[in-house]
């Protein structure tokens, strides 16, 4: 064993990052409070492990850090993907500009300290990465040092401190990120059932799903079948599930003429629910017993997309409510619910939500395949072939005239813009891109914790020297950029823009990409609705949190 410890050959290296790896993550089981920083432990652990002697190739311990890296941003760029455009759409507009605010004070905070401080801009820059706990942030910047064509003092003390600067900021970057929550909670003097309530009309938005029932009062209804009624692209998302005529409850046909006094039970979007009544008639309260169909049974299944031939086609062109009596609901992609709108281009791995007769539903189900048994094997041809890509766009050049050194995406931004970019338009150029969200996680969750490993290991050296030759200066620096821009966007939401609480908690959780304060806002207010407003705010996030971090160095160089 100590020779493991001691040779830098393969052998030694992958003991090593073994060791340190698992240590860590034995030690992110722990929590106090409820809290835990998680897998930066194996941060942690690299640095202790590395300040004692510990050391890997240099060359070894650069691929590794590396390779880590793009895993990571790549499987975050593949499940976000599917829903980075759509989040911007209504309600997501205004949280992802409160996010934007959130990073641009981030940056400017940065600024600010680094000209009253003199602090190093480098070192700003991972302590800004820690004290937003955004590890991303900090691979791209140290990528961008990395390739930098001249090399100054000042570029090689940021080289060998922004890993150390991290560290320093991070633990106080959670602690900082839930202390500013309770605060919230504390000067809006919150009463969280009130907020629930609240929080529950707000929901009443797109996507939300209403049902009612109608009867047909409206003479110019009278001899109409529902398509006409409707429409082919049915723009007000109406669906009628069932209809009663007399004492017969059935699955309407579309093609059925509508008769004075036929009852409708619809379901529909909140926002849609008047155009209802307006169309139909009078609505009165739904009492599920007496929609029973006669004679034919209405279920609701999710059908998994597994033919690959489907891949590239909308739910327009399969028509399955003609040709199955089927309706399609829900879209769920990636883990994001997706409106099952007529254009939504479909793709293999799709979860489809539908309610109609069995057997229109088998029907179908033999159309898309439905065997989710066969989507666990991954198809890792976009993957890699992604990832070169993604390398290629990192490294091409963006010139600005006030920068010295032409911008580039980097091992970091370039394999994170092109998965967000194949998981979104993939469908449309008949690209498979899916895997399965357990894969997904055992990809990101590796390519992290080798990313840390090697970071901590490289930075173990000189830890110790810099926190005790003024980086305990690091962790107000970092405290400052956490509290100032979080405690803004905070109050901004809530006087003027009026959000709830659990919309604020989802909003600051993703605005600073922080799976630990996501986890402590849900245990501790109880609200399934944070994580939903997370996953709103978190792609764009991580996009401009890792570009804004090659800026800031690209104005240093």
């Amino acid at each position: 064993m100590l020779n493991l410890l001691t040779q830098s050959d393969t052998a030694g290296a992958i003991f090593i990052l073994a060791l340190v790896i698992a240590s860590g993550l034995f030690l992110s089981k722990f929590k106090v409070k409820g809290i835990s920083i998680g897998t930066t432990w194996i941060l942690f652990m690299g640095i202790l492990l590395g300040h004692l002697g510990l050391e890997i190739n240099p060359v070894m311990l650069s691929f590794i850090k590396d390779f880590g890296l793009i895993l990571f941003v790549f499987a975050i760029g593949l499940q976000v993907g599917p829903g980075f455009f759509h989040s911007f759409r209504k309600d997501g507009l205004p949280m992802n500009m409160l996010a934007l605010g959130l990073v641009l004070l981030a940056v400017a905070t940065t600024f600010i300290i680094h000209l009253i401080t003199g602090e190093n801009l480098g070192i700003m820059t991972g302590i800004m990465s820690g004290a937003v706990t955004n590890t991303p942030g900090l691979g791209a910047a140290q990528q961008t040092l990395a390739d930098a064509a001249s090399v100054s003092e000042e570029v090689a003390a940021a080289s060998a401190g922004i890993a150390s600067a991290y560290a320093v900021a991070y633990p106080l970057g959670v602690l900082g990120a839930i202390a500013v929550l309770l605060l919230c909670k504390s000067l809006f003097k919150l009463d969280l059932a009130k907020e629930k309530e609240r929080a529950s009309q707000g929901d009443d938005g797109e996507g939300s799903a209403y049902r009612l029932a109608c009867r047909v009062e409206n003479p110019a209804l009278f001899g109409k079948n529902l398509r006409d009624v409707m429409g082919e692209d049915n723009p007000d998302h109406l669906v009628v599930a069932r209809m009663k005529r007399g004492d017969k409850v059935f699955s309407p046909d579309l093609d059925l003429p509508l008769q004075e006094g036929d009852e409708l039970l619809i379901v529909t979007d909140v926002q849609h629910k008047d155009k209802a009544r307006i169309i139909f008639g009078e609505e009165y309260p739904v009492n599920m017993n007496e929609w029973k169909p006669d004679g034919t049974k209405l279920v609701a299944l999710r059908l998994s997309i597994t033919k690959s031939s489907i891949t590239g086609k909308s739910l327009r062109k399969l028509d399955v409510r003609r040709k199955y009596g089927v309706t399609v609901t829900r879209i769920q992609r990636a883990g994001v619910d997706l409106q099952a709108d007529a254009d939504l281009i479909l793709q293999v791995g799709d979860s489809m939500k539908v309610v109609g007769v069995e057997e229109g539903i088998q029907r179908l189900a033999k159309l898309v395949g439905n065997e989710p048994e066969s989507l666990h094997k991954p198809n890792l041809i976009p993957i890699f072939f992604g990832i070169a890509l993604g390398i290629l766009v990192g490294m091409i050049p963006i010139r600005f005239p006030s920068m010295p050194q032409p911008l580039k995406l980097g091992l970091a931004g370039g394999p994170l813009i092109v998965a967000i970019l194949l998981g979104h338009f993939g469908p449309k150029l008949r690209i498979t891109t899916y895997t399965a969200l357990s894969a997904n996680l055992m990809i990101r969750e590796i390519g992290i914790s080798l990313f840390m490993a090697a970071v901590g290991l490289g930075a173990g050296k000189t830890f110790v020297a810099s926190l005790v030759g003024g980086g305990y200066m690091w962790v107000l620096y970092g405290a400052l950029i956490t509290l100032i821009p979080m405690t803004v966007i905070a109050l901004v939401a809530r006087w003027f823009l009026k959000m709830d609480f659990f919309k604020i908690c989802g909003l600051l959780a993703g605005g600073t990409t922080d799976p630990a304060l996501l986890s402590f806002s849900e245990q501790m207010f109880g609200s399934g609705r944070i994580a939903v407003n997370y996953a709103t705010v978190y792609p764009l996030t991580m996009f401009l949190r890792v570009v804004a971090a090659q800026v800031i160095i690209m104005i240093m160089l």
